[in-house]
C-alpha cells in the first residue's frame, strides 16, 4: 500500500483533513470552542497532514477563516482543496450555486478568504438529482469555467463532487480532471464505478461519508459485527478499521477525515498505522455493501 498519491501539481499523503466539522451545528456559525479548531488545524499539520480540503460555504465563511489564522502562512508542501456549486443563506439552507459565473466567484472568494493566490484544486459540487435546478446548467459550461480558472493560474487542477461515471468520462473529455469526491465507504459501495475509473485514469478519489451515513436510520460502518470483531483482534477502534479498509481499496483513495477535536484528529491519523491483513480484508467481504 502506498502513503502518497499525486494531486493536481503535487504528491500528498493519503491521509489529509476535512474542515467541514469545525463549523457550528449543521456547518453554521463559529465553533462551540475556537482556540481547539485553531489546535485541530494546527496539530494536523504537526502531524503530517499536507492536504486540507475546506469550502467558504462551510460556515458560512467559517472554515476558510479558521485556516488562514491557523495556518497562514502556510507550508510549502500544503495542499488547499475547495468546492464550488453551493451557498448557504443566513438559515442554514443549501443553496445551488451552479452558473460558470457563480463558480468563478467563490472561486475568488476562496482564495481571498484563504490568503492565496492559487488552490490546489476546485471540485466542481453538482447538485443531486433531486435537488432544485440540478441540470439547469450543462456540466460542460461548469467544467469550462473551471478549467479557464486553471489556465489563469488560480487553481491547479479541476476536481468533481458528487458525480456519476458518466459526468466524469464527460468531464475527462473536456479537460483534465484531478480528483472525484463522491461517497463511499465499506456499507455503501454502489460508486464503486466511480471509484475504478478513477483508479484506471490514476485520478485522486476522495471519499466522503467514509464510515457510512450521517442520517440516523442508514448504515454504520462501526456498527458492523464484522468491523467490530476485526477491530477487537488487531486493538484498535472500529472506525480505524473502516478508514483503513479504504486505504486498502484502491492506491488513489485519499481520506480527509474531520473533526472539532484534537484527541479525535489524533485517533483518525493513525490509520495509516494500520494495515489490515489478509485475513481482516477476508472477514470485512461478509460486511453487506
Amino acid at each position: 500500500m502506498t502513503d502518497t498519491f499525486p494531486l493536481a501539481d503535487r504528491t500528498v499523503r493519503r491521509v489529509g483533513f476535512g474542515a467541514m466539522q469545525l463549523p457550528g451545528p449543521g456547518v453554521m456559525g463559529p465553533p462551540r470552542d475556537r482556540d481547539e479548531a485553531l489546535r485541530v488545524l494546527r496539530r494536523a499539520v504537526e502531524l503530517g497532514v499536507d492536504h486540507i480540503d475546506t469550502a467558504q460555504f462551510y460556515g458560512s465563511d467559517v472554515s476558510n477563516e479558521l485556516i488562514r489564522e491557523a495556518l497562514h502562512p502556510y507550508a510549502a508542501d500544503l495542499a488547499l482543496v475547495s468546492k464550488v456549486g453551493a451557498r448557504r443563506d443566513s438559515a442554514g439552507a443549501w443553496l445551488p450555486a451552479q452558473k460558470p459565473a457563480e463558480l468563478r466567484a467563490d472561486v475568488e472568494a476562496n482564495l481571498l478568504a484563504l490568503g492565496v493566490d492559487r488552490l490546489t484544486a476546485v471540485n466542481l459540487r453538482r447538485m443531486d438529482a433531486d435537488a432544485p435546478g440540478a441540470g439547469d446548467v450543462p456540466l460542460e459550461e461548469q467544467v469550462a469555467e473551471l478549467a479557464a480558472l486553471r489556465d489563469e493560474g488560480k487553481i491547479a487542477g479541476v476536481g468533481l463532487s458528487t458525480v456519476s461515471a458518466a459526468d466524469l468520462a464527460a468531464a475527462q473529455a473536456i479537460t483534465e480532471i484531478v480528483c472525484v469526491q463522491n461517497p463511499f465507504s465499506l456499507v455503501d459501495q454502489t460508486d464503486a464505478d466511480v471509484l475504478d475509473a478513477c483508479t484506471a485514469a490514476g485520478i485522486a478519489y476522495v471519499p466522503y461519508f467514509p464510515l457510512g451515513s450521517a442520517f440516523p436510520h442508514l448504515p454504520k460502518v462501526v456498527d458492523q459485527p464484522a468491523v467490530q470483531a476485526v477491530a477487537e483482534r488487531r486493538g484498535v477502534p472500529a472506525a480505524r478499521v473502516g478508514l483503513a479498509w479504504l486505504l486498502a481499496r484502491a492506491d488513489n483513495v485519499l481520506l480527509i477525515p474531520g473533526t472539532s477535536s484534537v484527541a479525535h484528529l489524533e485517533e483518525n491519523m493513525a490509520v495509516a498505522e494500520l494495515e489490515l491483513t489478509d485475513e481482516d480484508l477476508t472477514e470485512l467481504v461478509a460486511v453487506p455493501a
